[in-house]
Order: C-alpha cells, then structure tokens, then sequence
C-alpha cells in the first residue's frame, strides 16, 4: 500500500512539473512575440475566473453557460448513441464470424470518411441543431467505440472460454457470462477514445456552422469577431477540463472493471 502511495505522489509530481514546464514555456513565448494573440498563461485563468463569476451574456446574446450546455448536451446524445449501437455490433462481430462478414464492408466503406465530412449533410437534412450534431459525434465516437469492442472479444483469455466450456456453459451462456465481462475493460478504453473524439468533432462542427451556440461557436466569435484572444484561449481551456473530468470518470469505471475483470 504504501509503495501504491509514494508512485501516486510521484505521478502527480510529475504531472505538476509538466504542466509547469509547459505553461512556463508558453509564458516567455507570449511574452517575447510582439504580436497580441498569444495571451499569456496567467491571463487566460483570470479570464477563465472573470467569466465563471460575472456570468454576463457574450455579443450573440449567449450565456457562457448556454455554450456549454449545448456543447454538452449534444457530446452526451451523439455519445449515447454511439454507444447503444457500437457496442451491440461490435459484441456480435467479435464473436460471429458471420456478424463480421456482413459488418466489415460497411464499417470499412464508411470509417475513413472523417465525421467533419458529413457536416453540411447533416444540417441540411435535419435542420436541427441537436439532431445535426448529435450525428457528427456519433460517427466520430461509433467507430473506435466498435473496434475497441470488437477486438477486446476476439482477445479474450482461451483459457477462461475452455474453463466455461469444460463446465458445460453454453454458447449464450458463455457470451453472457465470460465472454461480455471480460470484454468490458477494453470496451471502456474504446470508450475513452471515442470520447474525445466525440468532442473534437462537436467543437469542429460548431465552428463552421451548426446553430444555437456551443463552446465552438464561442471560441470562433472570440478570435475572428471580438478579437477577445483570452476569451478564445479560455473557452479552449474549459473544453479541456470538462473532458478530462469526462475521461477521469471512465478511466475510473475502466479500473473497477478490470478488477471485477481479475476475478473472473
């Protein structure tokens, strides 16, 4: 326990040093370029404070916490969705040769096409800002989500599939009870990916047109319209935070889950 303690404290030491280095850096480059779009590291935390606490409405008549929400709220939808349909397809064709024959064109016709493609599409025909962005995150997340998935069932332990089988489990048995929750860890590591680009993708499709707001619209009126370079770097800066906190969340169930993992 106390060798656990003393590399969690080095980890976080180290964590601090880089986030120094880094900030440390970026300061003297602010500081040496002449040019005024470049703000300097301590100036963006002031902003980030100002704007949390004076909560005032930005020149488009938005609260900084409507950008937000919306950006939230369509991550969590587009995500959702993700997750309800990679997860399923990507179980059956991990573990059915057949599932994988009819899964693997479409996946691989559709896959390189990048998620950013499909956003003039995608507001043209649902005209919807939610429903337009909700897809642009959902074929962002689905793809890493089902091939995390996919490969986490073909690389489950043989010897735990023999155990069940020499203990008379059946196939459904089997996919149920060993071949699922061994599974789960990997998926969630999928799940972590698909997240982030989950939000590279919303951010994306705000900036170039999906209406009602959004933590990318904000940032793209800071820098081309307000000329407000610390409100732009700060509203990068949140983005940031709200996804760590996201992925910190899912590394946590990942950890739980590969311990009940473990017992299996």
């Amino acid at each position: 326990m106390r060798k656990q303690h003393r590399l969690l404290i080095i980890r976080i030491l180290l964590a601090v040093t880089a986030l120094f280095i880094f900030f440390f850096v970026w300061d003297l480059i602010a500081v040496y370029d002449p040019r005024p779009f470049l703000p300097r590291p301590l100036d963006i935390f002031r902003k980030m404070v100002e704007i949390i606490v004076t909560n005032e409405r930005d020149p488009t008549g938005h609260l900084f916490v409507e950008h937000v929400a919306a950006s939230l709220t369509r991550v969590f939808y587009g995500f959702a969705l993700a997750i309800a349909v990679a997860i399923p397809v990507g179980l059956l064709s991990g573990w059915s040769v057949f599932a994988e024959s009819l899964s693997k064109p479409i996946v691989e016709l559709l896959r390189p096409i990048p998620p950013f493609a499909w956003v003039p599409f995608a507001i043209i025909y649902f005209r919807d800002p939610l429903n337009s962005s909700a897809l642009i995150v959902f074929l962002g997340a689905f793809f890493p989500i089902l091939l995390s998935t996919s490969a986490a069932v073909k690389a489950v332990d043989s010897v735990l599939v023999d155990v069940a089988k020499t203990l008379g489990a059946g196939k459904r048995h089997l996919f149920q009870k060993v071949i699922v929750p061994a599974s789960l860890p990997h998926i969630v590591t999928g799940l972590r990916i698909g997240l982030g680009i989950g939000w590279m993708t919303i951010i994306a499709a705000e900036l170039v047109g999906v209406a009602g707001g959004g933590l990318g619209l904000y940032i793209h009126n800071a820098f081309e319209d307000w000329a407000q370079y610390e409100e732009g770097f700060a509203g990068m800066f949140f983005i940031g935070i709200i996804s760590f906190v996201m992925i910190s969340t899912l590394t946590y169930i990942e950890r739980r889950l590969s311990r009940w993992a473990g017992i299996l």
